[in-house]
């Protein structure tokens, strides 16, 4: 499952609890577009800031509603223990795989995000994925850190940050951290301006926010990339260049719960306080944006 479109939605949330129904849809139309597999409760998914019973039903109510599309369901949270009933919920739920962040406070060692992956790939009975994000967590991986942790047999895939714009640099950065991985172990990539770059760098997977929402353009830059065509994934990953200009500038988060809240996804508000929604004059810049591009996409960002 580690290989191909894994596509990121979000978990509509507000102050009253997550919406269920919003999510089971969300997560259905990927799976009638074809994903080869569903993040629940990634950085899009708002994990870090849901209650162990919201994940538990959130896990719950995405691997029904993704048929028979695995689904890699968050575990991340501050504490090993909170982690490891992360990860209890999420097996017991039917997800096909766990992600792990190493969420921090007080900075992390080595040792210690070694030690966090040791103890919870311990008790897994289905496979890891490594999730490198130090944008948020301030973790940051040596690829000597990633080749220790991927020894750990549970370890099936990392999820790393974006590769470099060029592309010879972005094939030697895949390079290096291939020779330090086992076989078995796939690689990545996450930023969605560079799913295309990293896929033709030589990544497996691209793990896309943007994916959650508009899969079917994702796919074909996906499908595109890993036939070798060039030209063809870097024209469609172009022609988002606007939307990647507004993820920069405000987080990919807010842009694609304004653009479901505009197509009728999702209710409003829909993100968890502190997080605020966009100001006006931002999301009229973002219908903008994705009413010049709708007609260009495969498929509308509205319900399937």
């Amino acid at each position: 499952m580690f290989h191909g479109l894994s596509a990121f939605p979000l978990t509509p949330t507000d102050e009253d609890g997550v919406d269920e129904s919003a999510v089971a849809e969300l997560v259905a139309r990927l799976d009638r577009a074809g994903v080869d597999s569903i993040g629940a409760l990634g950085s899009t998914g708002g994990y870090a800031y849901l209650s162990r019973e919201q994940r538990r039903r959130v896990a719950q109510v995405a691997v029904r509603a993704a048929g028979d599309t695995p689904v890699l369901v968050g575990i991340g949270a501050l504490r090993t223990a909170d982690v490891l009933r992360h990860a209890e919920d999420a097996q017991r739920a039917g997800a096909a795989a766990v992600l792990l962040a190493p969420v921090s406070y007080q900075p992390l060692t080595d040792d210690e995000v070694y030690g966090l992956y040791a103890d919870v790939a311990a008790e897994l009975s289905v496979p890891l994925c490594v999730y490198d994000n130090p944008g948020t967590t301030h973790v940051v991986f040596s690829d000597e850190l990633h080749g220790r942790i991927a020894e750990l047999p549970a370890v099936g895939s990392i999820k790393i940050p974006a590769t470099p714009p060029e592309p010879a640099q972005a094939r030697a950065r895949v390079a290096r951290l291939r020779a330090v991985l086992p076989d078995r172990v796939t690689i990545g990539v996450s930023g969605d301006p560079a799913g295309a770059g990293g896929l033709l760098a030589g990544c497996d997977a691209w793990y896309s926010v943007l994916g959650g929402l508009w899969p079917q353009v994702c796919l074909a830059i996906t499908r595109a990339a890993r036939a070798g065509d060039d030209d063809g994934a870097h024209r469609l990953s172009d022609r988002l260049a606007p939307l990647w200009e507004l993820f920069a500038r405000h987080g990919s988060l807010r842009v694609v719960s304004a653009i479901a809240e505009q197509a009728g996804l999702i209710g409003t508000p829909n993100l968890p306080r502190p997080l605020l929604p966009l100001p006006a004059e931002a999301r009229r810049h973002v219908a903008a944006v994705v009413e010049e591009l709708t007609p260009e996409l495969s498929e509308p960002p509205g319900r399937a």
